[in-house]
């Protein structure tokens, strides 16, 4: 059970969004939840509720609920069940295969990420890499899109971290090591 404790968030989403989607404004969803009685609800909870009461789709379902959740301090920014979740990306002027190299190969991603004992979990060729961190605990993920020949989007995702003060940490982090990459690329 959720209990109100953390700072509250403003949607990121406009109202104009969210009802073009679901026929409400944020104002409205925050009314339907707090009469439903979702500050006392499990984020499963709220979305069962949206499923089954009010006739919203799986996407819409967790986009609400997750903003309710914020709005009411009830979810810090970021945060995810399993820890705190951040995402970087960057568009590189670079092939997706000769990008995808540079973060594989650890010899090479030393140049631009000098962090050692990150390990391959797993990976899908000029798709993802997966790594685990040196206490075996961090996740890191790389996402590759090619937007061109000679140019890709990269996202680092830095996912079950302890808590808000080190999810903006890495978010920095993460920042400048994919500065580094452009650089070492362009």
């Amino acid at each position: 059970m959720a209990t109100a404790t953390k700072k509250a968030v403003e949607p990121r989403m406009s109202d104009e969004s969210v009802k073009a989607k679901t026929g409400k404004t944020w104002k409205e969803w925050f009314a339907i939840l707090d009469k439903a009685g979702a500050t006392k609800m499990s984020h499963q909870e709220i979305v069962k509720y949206l499923h089954s009461k009010q006739d919203v789709g799986p996407w819409w379902q967790q986009m609400v609920t997750v903003t309710y959740e914020q709005a009411r301090g009830l979810r810090e920014l970021h945060q995810k069940p399993e820890g705190f979740e951040i995402s970087v990306s960057r568009t590189i002027k670079a092939p997706v295969g000769k990008l995808f190299k540079s973060v594989a190969n650890e010899k090479t991603r030393l140049t631009w990420l000098p962090e050692k004992g990150l390990t391959i979990r797993n990976s899908t060729l000029n798709k993802t890499i997966r790594l685990n961190g040196p206490d075996g605990k961090a996740r890191v993920e790389f996402s590759f899109l090619a937007k061109a020949d000679d140019k890709t989007q990269v996202v680092a995702t830095n996912r079950k971290l302890p808590d808000a003060r080190v999810a903006a940490k890495m978010k920095a982090y993460w920042g400048k090591a994919l500065a580094r990459l452009r650089e070492s690329m362009e």
